[in-house]
């Protein structure tokens, strides 16, 4: 099948970015999470890459990931799959080392993080010439859908207590929809001992203790339309663990 080639007003200024997207039984979702990026990034005309990740999806994953290559290009979607689930940070250190951008951009693949807000990220970056900017489900027009009460409680309490025993400057600690410079991102991976969950919630942690910059774009979180959510009991521990651990340690 020919490579997908899409017409876009050209932004070249040199900058480039690299969307990481870990994948772990992704396939129905990631047909569409990487069609939104290609429309997004077409209109807007910035130069981009989508790193996909997977760790030995059992559901073919990856197989999907390889039809999607065909279809948008090898410049375009990379696919760097690994032979287990090996955990988020590493997933990150291991599509850094393959990104070409100088700008990397981390989100879910779920359809959670609507690929709409990226123009949003990269703008806001420039206006600032923010270290990283942070999507944010707490502040201005951000909001959650299709949570029931439990998730929801269980995210805001989160949030709430990471910023009392934290302070991290911050609206939203425990999101993972984020823009980052790439020389930023490597610098926070290396830091950060945290694994799943707390995982991002440490790289905000860390960014405040190196003194980096952080912006903020209020974005719409929705829950996952196809799979399950990963979030469990074991996760909610952990997640209680790791807080600790920080606060311990920062």
């Amino acid at each position: 099948m020919a490579s997908r080639r899409t017409s876009q007003p050209s932004k070249d200024n040199g900058d480039k970015y690299s969307v990481l997207l870990p994948t772990y039984n992704e396939r129905e979702n990631l047909p569409l999470i990487v069609w939104l990026l290609v429309k997004y990034f077409g209109e807007s005309g910035y130069n981009y890459e989508i790193i996909v990740i997977d760790d030995g999806s059992p559901d073919g994953t990856l197989e999907v990931a390889e039809q999607l290559q065909k279809i948008y290009g090898e410049d375009k979607i990379l696919l760097r799959p690994r032979a287990k689930k090996l955990g988020l940070g590493t997933a990150y250190i291991h599509g850094i080392k393959h990104a070409t951008g100088n700008y990397i951009i981390i989100m879910d693949a779920d359809l959670s993080h609507h690929p709409k807000f990226i123009p949003e990220f990269i703008e806001k970056q420039k206006e600032g010439n923010y270290d990283l900017v942070s999507g944010t489900r707490y502040s201005g027009d951000g909001g959650v859908y299709g949570w029931d009460l439990r998730r929801k409680i269980i995210s805001r309490g989160a949030n709430f207590v990471t910023q009392v025993l934290l302070r991290p400057g911050a609206s939203d600690l425990t999101g993972s929809f984020r823009l980052y410079k790439k020389k930023v991102l490597e610098s926070l991976v290396e830091r950060c001992v945290s694994k799943g969950y707390v995982f991002q919630m440490e790289m905000i942690v860390r960014a405040r203790q190196l003194d980096y910059t952080i912006g903020e774009v209020p974005i719409s979180f929705v829950d996952r339309v196809y799979g399950e959510s990963k979030l469990g009991g074991n996760e909610i521990v952990s997640f209680v663990k790791g807080l600790l651990t920080l606060f311990a340690t920062t």
